[in-house]
């Protein structure tokens, strides 16, 4: 990338870039209508529910801090699971990428060899669209067809 060889470290990275944030957000919402704090804050039962708590922890894991009027955020238990959101939205991401970072800025530069994709190149715009596409699809539409699919489902219904 850029002239600098990608290797194991690098890659390893970026993985782990790529997985904390859904990891972050599914789990604290797994957690939140697991246990008894958690579903007693919910005043929408259902996959309403369920969409207001995924929305809360999404917004806070990514820095924002916003949640649906339908859930009760302020107890300790959403204090706390959104304040550890939060923490590791800034600084489980900003580790890796410093980390990242490092790693490449002590490499050197070396040529442009026959098996190397251009980030300039179609090709390579085209990886990084269905990479992104398919990662975000295979982490969240299994929670988006529980909670807000569903619930247009039953609006649509009838």
């Amino acid at each position: 990338y850029l002239g600098k060889k990608i290797e194991a470290f690098e890659i390893k990275m970026a993985a782990l870039l790529i997985l904390i944030m859904p990891l972050t957000v599914l789990g604290l919402t797994a957690i939140a209508v697991s246990v008894s704090p958690g579903q007693s804050s919910v005043l929408n039962p259902g996959p309403h529910g369920l969409s207001e708590i995924l929305y809360a922890f999404t917004s806070q894991g990514n820095n924002n801090g916003s949640a649906f009027a339908g859930l009760t955020g302020n107890t300790i238990f959403y204090n706390l699971a959104g304040a550890l959101a939060m923490l590791i939205g800034r600084f489980g991401l900003a580790i890796p990428t410093l980390a990242l970072a490092g790693s490449l800025a002590l490499k050197k530069k070396s040529p442009a060899g026959a098996g190397t994709l251009s980030t300039t190149s179609i090709l390579f715009i085209g990886w990084l669209i269905v990479v992104i596409i398919l990662i975000g699809a295979l982490n969240f539409i299994p929670v988006l067809a529980l909670g807000p699919i569903t619930e247009h489902l039953l609006m649509i219904g009838g």
